[in-house]
């Protein structure tokens, strides 16, 4: 079969771009590749579904016997209990991050992803199809509800099993009234210590925004945030009932000032654990939303004391016990370091623009090989306005837009974009006529990121409903331009038809959107492409006219406001560099083993080393060092390479040249007068959509089809979409389209 044939009887057999070169797949290297990545499917499965099993049992009887069995056998060898119990609780991620390794080359490596044909009928996702909408969670999709459901039976039924085997046995030895009641408590609040631990296995896995486990599951940090919340809030009233437990027993027995202030040798020592608490309280009580919204800053600063939570921690329990969550904070480790290392970088800007509605577009020097897509968002310091704060913002450009930037768009909302605002535009918009030696006013910009989605998810609708409130359009004008930029240069997209819904508050926020750049990607979209915007402007009963001076207030060079020469961000992350990436994680956890057993067999055994608290800081400082050392060599070798290969064009050649290829295209093929965009829109005023309304006239019109609906604006908007996708779904009416709920929101 040639490979003509191949193609056409396989959809999956499609033109790929492989180093710059265009080649067909051939049929056996697809198979191969499918079969390869549904093995690996099946091996992760296994694993993952054992290792909850694992956890699951672990409150029963059962349960401990497999796990003292385990430990009893393998207590000879280098690693003693800590290695036993590491591999058996912690080992399942690791091994599962290492396979993730495998599965994402293959992924990259594969055509699937991109070639999929249109789904003849719509389709059912449980990760789209919102359940809860107005609870306290936000809106819920089905996934995330079975999530929910199984961390909570998993709590009732390790509570319930405890309880049962506590009570049975210490009814057996008929103590005293008073002494029953303590033994009681205590043994209580050691399992709930017990349950704690488990979840905190999962609390650091969701924040590790470029990890390897959340690429593989492609879920995008700003999702994987709402379960780090949730899984905090758990796991610190977990741990504040494990120590009420003990508080109340100590006192009971007059001996709670003794117990609390206890550091002892041999066992758990109790004033770490006092530390670690209240390390915890301080994180839980100022993450809650009232005060995270009102005082951001005393959210994020007191955030930092993670550090001495899980320090403590291991000083509180020693390194066996503390082995048993270690799995997911060293994975937590590993991309903090990676992104420490990322973020000391700064970065050039090639402008920044402020407009009138209050919103400053900065356009920032990226390197060639960095890799993002339209859905992807970075984490931005200015370093004149806080040496700390990071703040996440959504990419505003497509990849296609030019391979050395990217731009993001700020909404002046709070002090800290304010002064941003501010320092932009007290820049002179005429440069001096000879560069002073000291900047004037100068800005050193620091990125973490791209972060977000493995893939491209919105090229794979065809029919696309994009609903944004006020800078929440920020995303949809990077995909707007990045379906242009496919229609435009005959790249794969699926998307036929998008209707955008934008309400703003105030028509100065309409500059934002600006057609001409639109029409300039494509003129002649209308072809292949059904676009329909709808704005609503909210508080203004009629159109206002704009400055005279235009719709953007000042342009500025950042070659005007600094003298530091542009700079390119760092390619350490959001590269899709698996190779690398993998490297990093392997030679890490080489790492730490290795300082693991030379620690044990030259320090730790030779001097007779017992105390639980001085192994447990042992663990955790091999834990650091490993990264440090291990995986700083991974990553000073990779950030050579990343230079050796890295390759400057210039960004306003790159657009002229693809914007005049593809005109003097559509000239030769005598293509008919574009469309244009102004035809398209309809603007409201004095009103908000009719979410109803809207998605009523989508049902009629666009038929049985799978609809992809993005969200990206306040938790109202969010949760009035998503009821309204949920009522038509629920509906289900024949002959009308299903609505796939997906939210870009980003809320710390």
């Amino acid at each position: 079969m040639d490979e003509e044939a191949a193609a056409a009887a396989v959809p999956l057999l499609s033109v790929k771009h492989v180093h710059g070169c265009t080649a067909a797949a051939p049929l056996a290297k697809v198979v191969v590749l499918l079969g390869a990545k549904w093995m690996l499917k099946l091996v992760m499965w296994s694993i993952f579904l054992a290792w909850i099993a694992i956890i699951f049992l672990y409150p029963t009887e059962l349960g401990e016997a497999l796990v003292r069995k385990w430990i009893t056998a393998s207590s000879g060898t280098l690693f003693g209990i800590t290695g036993s119990l590491f591999f058996t609780f912690s080992g399942p991620l690791l091994i599962l991050a290492f396979l993730a390794i495998a599965y994402l080359h293959l992924n990259s490596s594969s055509i699937d992803h991109e070639k999929k044909s249109p789904a003849r009928f719509p389709r059912l996702s449980l990760w789209t199809f919102p359940i809860l909408v107005d609870g306290p969670f936000g809106v819920v999709s089905a996934a995330e509800l079975i999530g929910i459901f199984l961390f909570s039976a998993y709590v009732f039924c390790s509570i319930y099993v405890y309880a049962t085997r506590t009570l049975n046995s210490i009814s057996q030895f008929g103590f005293p009234a008073k002494l029953e009641s303590c033994s009681i408590l205590e043994v209580f609040g050691l399992r709930f210590g017990s349950i704690g631990l488990f979840c905190l296995a999962f609390l650091f896995l969701p924040v590790a925004r470029g990890s390897l486990l959340l690429r593989l599951i492609d879920i995008p940090f700003e999702h994987a945030t709402r379960y780090h919340v949730w899984l905090g809030l758990l796991t610190m009233l977990i741990f504040t009932l494990h120590a009420l437990c003990y508080l109340v027993a100590w006192a009971i027995q007059g001996r709670l000032l003794h117990q609390v202030m206890e550091w002892k040798n041999i066992g758990v020592a109790n004033l770490p654990g006092v530390i670690t608490l209240l390390a915890g309280l301080f994180m839980w009580v100022t993450s809650l939303h009232p005060v995270r919204k009102k005082y951001f800053e005393l959210f994020f600063y007191t955030h930092q004391l993670y550090v001495v939570f899980f320090v403590f921690l291991a000083l509180h329990v020693g390194d066996f016990i503390f082995s048993m969550a270690a799995g997911g904070i060293f994975i937590f480790v590993l991309d903090r370091f990676l992104r420490f290392c990322q973020s000391r970088k700064t970065v050039g800007i090639i402008s920044a623009t402020c407009f009138p509605c209050g919103t400053v577009e900065l356009v920032l020097s990226k390197p060639k090989n960095l890799q993002y897509n339209a859905l992807s968002f970075i984490f931005i310091q200015v370093r004149e306005l806080s040496w700390l704060q990071w703040h996440p913002f959504s990419v505003s450009s497509s990849p296609l837009d030019g391979e050395n930037h990217i731009a993001v768009l700020i909404k002046v909302l709070g002090d800290w974009t304010k002064k941003l605002r501010d320092n932009i535009s007290s820049i002179s918009e005429e440069p001096p006529k000879e560069l002073p030696l000291q900047p004037r006013s100068l800005i050193t910009v620091s990125v973490e990121g791209p972060y977000g989605h493995e893939s491209a998810y919105h090229l794979k609708y065809e029919n696309l409903v994009l609903v944004a409130g006020g800078i929440g359009v920020s995303p949809f004008l990077a995909i707007l331009r990045d379906i242009f930029h496919h229609v435009a240069e005959s790249k794969p997209c699926l998307t036929e038809k998008v209707l955008l819904v934008w309400s703003v508050k105030k028509s100065d926020e309409l500059c934002l959107l600006s057609p001409s750049e639109l029409e300039a990607i494509c003129p002649f979209f209308s072809a292949k492409l059904h676009l329909e915007i709808q704005i609503y402007v909210t508080q203004e009963s009629e159109f206002r006219v704009a400055d005279e001076s235009g719709k953007v207030c000042k342009s500025v060079n950042c070659s005007y406001f600094s003298t530091v020469a542009r700079s390119d961000m760092s390619g350490l992350v959001g590269t899709g560099n698996n190779a690398w990436s993998g490297t990093y994680v392997i030679i890490s956890t080489i790492g730490f083993i290795t300082l693991l057993a030379v620690v044990d067999s030259y320090y730790i055994v030779p001097f007779n080393i017992s105390s639980w608290w001085y192994k447990g800081l042992l663990f955790v400082a091999c834990m650091i060092g490993s990264v440090i050392i291990f995986g700083g060599l991974v990553v000073l070798l990779w950030h050579f390479w990343d230079r050796g290969g890295s390759f400057k064009e210039s960004v306003s050649n790159s657009r002229k040249i693809e914007k005049v290829s593809y005109n003097e295209t559509m000239k030769s093929t005598g293509a008919p007068q574009a469309i244009t965009l102004e035809t398209s829109t309809r603007t409201h005023y004095g009103c908000r959509p009719d979410f109803r309304g809207i998605f009523n006239s989508i049902s009629e019109e666009w038929g049985h089809v799978d609809v992809g609906v993005i969200v990206c604006g306040p938790q109202s908007l969010q949760s009035s979409v998503a009821k309204e996708c949920r009522s038509q779904n629920i509906r289900g009416r024949r002959n009308e389209p299903f609505f796939h709920f997906n939210c870009h929101s980003f809320d710390l």
